[in-house]
């Protein structure tokens, strides 16, 4: 994996379909018989459905049918008996509301505006219990997750930072945040007899959307067909298949056609998930020379009422600096909201905001340099699981970093350093995110002509899959990259795990890597040369040689054994400096620096717009995203794009990434590590930590609006 294709800047495979509108996303596909569905909110927060009228929907023009958990007809895997019971929120199976928005009824017509139409006509009766939706009302009514993951963890003795010389102890506070990617979730589901469905759907994984629909209605796996070839971004709220899919291929069983049903806007702030509103308390105590004696880490955060979410806001404070003492403590408080869900970097960007705040809160109170600070605690292996880094080098994450960025020119005294008008301070943030590999198949065929089609049913929700895949063949069969297709999906294709937790470049990656080797050694046999020859092959001549219209086989890469003896995280460093306008109290983010410890990079131009788009949202955590909850009826005030509060261009200046580029020798052959997830691991803190560097003012609640600095 030496040759120089690695790492080229290949531009994205499919980068012109989707620039022309070739791409064809889930809700662009054209049915014979296509019905149209709108889902249809309740208007109470807690409770259930006493009645409801649906008469006037039903006479409206067009209306094939409204579905209610009156005259449902059902899903098997609905019943408590099934074999594999369907989790969460089944829609229309009894009567029970658990937040404001949740659908009690389903419209299809004969097009989307008429269904939206008949869908406003629909009147329900409730009856309405108490509800909270009120985080800190209930704060005391946090538990421990059920089951022995999340219990609290101990190394050395708990609280032993009380006893150090130097104790720093604050909250930080995280809103929730909304999955709202620019393309709308839609399901297109067409029944074939009562046996077969095919389903169009945004899906970040077609394997586990196939194999959840089939647990549903009892089919057969290879009797579901789902195809999601085109994704307009996730980053979390594609991962598992939503309660709306379910209805829609519900409703197509019931119709005998096709139906289509696409979430509003203002439905992704509630049926598609969110980061949970998490408020974090840190204990860190050190010696006056800054070595860390403990760390202790409480997170609680919201969850639904009628399904527990967790993620792992608390694992980062286990394994990323060195402390003899480190304790952490996690629970999560039901509420009538919906259920959260996996975002970009899950659990750690939380929890790294709250650590690498109170790290920089600490090097204050020291009179230290941050980065010294983090070099004083630098683990040369993993402490919480004791076992040596499989790679590692986020020291040279920070000195590249510094030096990019000007770390010099940081003032040791906060609120002291003006440009022009504006305030100007420094600031870092660091990140980790487990790196895996997981279990993937890929089928590599080459044409007489010798073109070369491969094949694997991951997903790409933005990061460029396509494109890495074809330089990763390309280098290894020398056949250029333009004469080379790779095809993902689509559930036929040989199994790929669900597009998530920055795996799909080691696991896919590594099944098309061990695919393109088993095909040169079978070209190798049959041209007669010895299969671990360097000379090149004439792949054109080999086929003709036998008579051979094609040439295909199906390979498949999993983890090695070697790899449990290794501790295994990509690593960043993120570098701010901003602005603040010490009148109006406006942050500018002038600068942002990603410097990636990612193991090989297989295609710096998508790993870098990677980067960049984390880094974006990151800067949306850290100033912008917020969603506000009306308490008195329970439900969002800014459940919309013009009060929620996204990045727009105008907001992002100079963004760079850096990579190390050294590859991890036992991850997986290629030697590459994910950065979807440390992308924005680590950005708010590094921009909180410049904030208070510009003004001497710490503002440990986001995001950071000019109310917080005025």
């Amino acid at each position: 994996m030496d040759k120089s294709l690695i790492g080229d800047p290949l531009s994205r495979v499919d980068g012109r379909l989707k620039v022309t509108g070739g791409a064809k996303y889930s809700g662009e596909w054209e049915l014979p018989g296509l019905a149209y569905g709108v889902l249809v909110p309740a208007t109470i927060t807690n409770g259930s459905v006493v009645s409801m009228d649906v008469k006037a929907a039903e006479r409206a023009p067009g209306v094939l049918a409204v579905i209610t958990p009156f005259n449902t007809p059902g899903v098997p895997g609905f019943k408590p008996d099934a074999s594999q019971p369907v989790r969460g929120l089944k829609l229309f199976n009894d009567k029970l509301i658990y937040f404001n928005g949740q659908p009690i009824a389903l419209v299809v017509a004969e097009s989307f505006e008429k269904a939206t139409h008949a869908a406003s006509l629909v009147k329900a009766s409730y009856q309405q219990d108490v509800f909270e939706t009120d985080f800190d009302k209930n704060r005391d009514k946090g538990v421990v997750p059920q089951g022995g993951k999340y219990k609290d963890y101990v190394r050395g003795e708990a609280d032993a930072y009380k006893k150090a010389p130097v104790v720093i102890e604050q909250e930080y506070r995280q809103p929730s945040e909304m999955h709202n990617p620019m393309e709308l979730h839609v399901t297109i589901a067409a029944w074939d007899g009562d046996d077969k469905v095919t389903v169009y759907t945004k899906s970040q994984g077609v394997i586990g959307t196939q194999r959840s629909i089939a647990n549903a209605f009892g089919l057969k796996p290879e009797n579901v067909q789902v195809n999601s070839r085109f994704v307009g971004g996730a980053f979390g709220s594609s991962l598992r298949t939503w309660p709306h899919e379910i209805a829609s291929v519900m409703a197509a069983k019931l119709l005998k056609r096709p139906v289509k049903l696409t979430l509003t806007r203002e439905q992704m702030f509630t049926l598609v998930g969110h980061r949970p509103l998490t408020i974090q308390k840190i204990g860190l105590g050190a010696t006056s020379d800054g070595k860390l004696v403990g760390i202790t880490h409480e997170s609680i955060s919201q969850t639904a009422v009628y399904e527990e979410f967790t993620e792992g806001s608390v694992n980062v404070s286990r394994f990323l600096y060195e402390s003899p003492n480190a304790n952490t403590r996690y629970k999560v408080i039901p509420l009538n909201v919906g259920v959260p869900a996996p975002m970009r970097g899950p659990g750690e960007a939380t929890g790294s905001f709250a650590l690498e705040s109170a790290l920089d809160e600490l090097a204050f109170a020291l009179k230290m340099d941050p980065i010294e600070l983090r070099l004083k605690n630098y683990t040369e292996r993993d402490p919480e699981r004791n076992l040596p880094w499989s790679s590692k080098y986020l020291k040279e994450c920070y000195t590249r970093g510094a030096e990019r960025i000007g770390w010099e020119n940081r003032p040791s005294k906060p609120g002291t350093l003006r440009e022009g008008e504006w305030l100007a301070g420094y600031g870092i943030g660091c990140g980790a995110f487990g790196a895996f590999r997981g279990r993937a198949l890929a089928k590599v065929r080459m044409m007489a002509d010798g073109t070369v089609n491969i094949q694997s049913a991951t997903s790409d929700i933005g990061p460029g899959t396509g494109t890495a895949m074809t330089l990763i063949a390309s280098d290894l069969l020398g056949v250029p990259a333009g004469r080379i297709t790779f095809e993902l999906g689509n559930s036929s294709f040989p199994t790929a795990p669900t597009q998530g937790g920055s795996s799909t470049v080691s696991s896919v990656g590594s099944a098309v890597h061990d695919a393109c080797m088993a095909f040169k050694q079978k070209m190798y046999a049959l041209a007669g040369m010895p299969e671990n020859s360097s000379d090149p092959i004439d792949y054109v001549a080999v086929l003709k040689q036998h008579n051979l219209p094609f040439f295909e086989l199906t390979e498949e890469s999993q983890s090695s054994q070697q790899a449990k003896n290794y501790s295994m995280y990509s690593f960043s460093a993120h570098f701010a400096k901003v602005h603040v306008h010490p009148l109006t109290g406006a942050v500018k983010v002038k600068r942002l620096i990603a410097v990636v410890d990612a193991g090989r990079i297989v295609s710096y131009k998508t790993a870098s717009s990677q980067m960049i788009g984390g880094a974006v949202g990151g800067i949306g955590m850290a100033l912008t995203e917020e969603a506000i909850f009306d308490h008195k009826y329970g439900r969002y005030v800014n459940g919309n794009f013009a009060d929620y509060h996204v990045p727009v261009n105008a907001d992002i200046q100079d963004i760079e990434a850096i990579f190390i580029d050294k590859p991890d020798p036992y991850i997986n052959p290629i030697g590459t590590k994910g950065i979807g997830e440390i992308s924005l691991i680590g950005v708010a803190a590094a921009i909180a930590n410049a904030v208070f560097n510009a003004t001497g003012k710490r503002v440990r609640e986001l995001p950071i609006t000019p109310d917080k600095l005025i």
